[in-house]
């Protein structure tokens, strides 16, 4: 039956009854609940240009549900594949895009008794993968793409998906951690940890990558960091990244991977590029290391030799979509108790999406683009 199972199909069918409507939270405070909701659509998936915003009207509450008031959203590379319609596990027509937010509980159903109005918090990327290894239920509960996403105003959630966002952190930051986090953090300290002493390496300075090299960074690691820019390179550097390859001035980057590591490889690699980087990651890899692969930004490449050459090497290739509440959970603690900061490159207004896409699309950034939603 599930993990929940009285929240089967919990993504596919909501209420859109007014049965509950609260106006009263927990401490007696009058709470205004609103009855719709502005939020953008994709009625078009051939580009991000098609963004329009929608009033919609907002549903109340079931028993085991809250209502959340949006204040920040985070992009991710997903979202520029959704909008064009490439994003290879599936989307519904005229979505809500985005997956990553953070944001405040205005009300909560009769039945939840984990959360109050008030608390600070973000929803896991797939809704129902409350814990262990993702299922084909659990990945149709995706925001932002199986189910409408995040890019709005309210949202009505499971109290199951929350998970409450480090006290440092502003709801900026907070936004950051759902998909870029979770997926860093389940690609470095998931089923195999890395320790203190390992070597990781991480392609690029996009959220995931920045993500990675903090957490390797807190646990001890030494990170080799790659961009095409000098200067995100430099910021890299400032997070603690012990090596820098430009792989412009240096192409076949591996062996530069190779000479840093006195011909050992590296234990882990947070592989973003896809088939066009995947055969270099092998060549960096250390004995009984682990290529986390995570995007594929870089394109084609040939990977007809690939198996031969992950055997050698005794690799491990690891697919990662992000990763269960539960680990989500326990990465907060880490972020916690390092009071590590999300890098968050550039904040638009929620009027402002089409141009954080086009900003994202830009591949300017270093760290995480974000939308404010809420203006207070």
């Amino acid at each position: 039956m599930g993990q929940f199972s009285d929240l089967i199909n919990w993504g596919t069918e909501q209420t859109f009854g007014q049965a509950w409507r609260p106006t009263v939270n927990q401490t007696n405070m009058s709470i205004n609940i609103p009855q719709t909701t502005r939020e953008y659509h994709l009625p078009k998936v051939d580009g991000y240009h098609n963004l329009v915003v929608q009033e919609a009207p907002l549903p109340a509450p079931r028993a085991f549900e809250v209502l959340v008031k949006v204040h920040a959203v985070s992009l991710q590379y997903r979202d520029l594949m959704v909008a064009t319609s490439k994003y290879p596990l599936g989307q519904k027509p005229n979505v809500v895009p985005c997956s990553d937010m953070a944001g405040e509980i205005l009300a909560v159903g009769e039945d939840v008794r984990t959360w109050a109005v008030g608390d600070r918090v973000c929803a896991n990327f797939a809704v129902d993968h409350v814990y262990g290894e993702l299922t084909d239920e659990a990945r149709l509960s995706a925001l932002g793409a199986p189910i409408d996403g995040v890019l709005t105003e309210y949202k009505v959630l499971p109290a199951h998906c929350l998970v409450r966002v480090p006290e440092h952190l502003s709801y900026e930051e907070g936004s950051t951690l759902p998909c870029a986090g979770l997926t860093a953090y389940n690609a470095l300290l998931g089923p195999v940890p890395l320790k203190g002493g390992d070597t990781v390496l991480v392609q690029g300075t996009g959220g995931v990558s920045i993500f990675g090299l903090q957490f390797a960074v807190a646990s001890g690691a030494t990170v080799i960091a790659t961009s095409s820019s000098d200067e995100k390179l430099e910021i890299a550097r400032q997070l603690g990244a012990a090596h820098l390859i430009n792989y412009r001035k240096t192409p076949d980057w591996a062996d530069e991977v190779m000479r840093i590591t006195g011909g050992k490889g590296v234990k882990y690699i947070i592989e973003v590029g896809g088939a066009g980087t995947l055969m270099q990651s092998v060549r960096s890899i250390a004995y009984g290391g682990w290529i986390c692969v995570i995007g594929f930004v870089a394109g084609g490449g040939d990977v007809s030799q690939l198996p031969t050459a992950v055997l050698t090497r005794c690799a491990m290739l690891r697919g990662i979509v992000v990763g269960p509440r539960v680990q989500f959970e326990a990465m907060n603690e880490l972020i916690s108790a390092k009071k590590l900061k999300p890098v968050v490159d550039k904040v638009f207004a929620f009027e402002e999406a089409k141009q954080a896409y086009a900003y994202l699309e830009s591949q300017k950034h270093v760290g995480k683009v974000v939308i404010k939603v809420s203006k207070d």
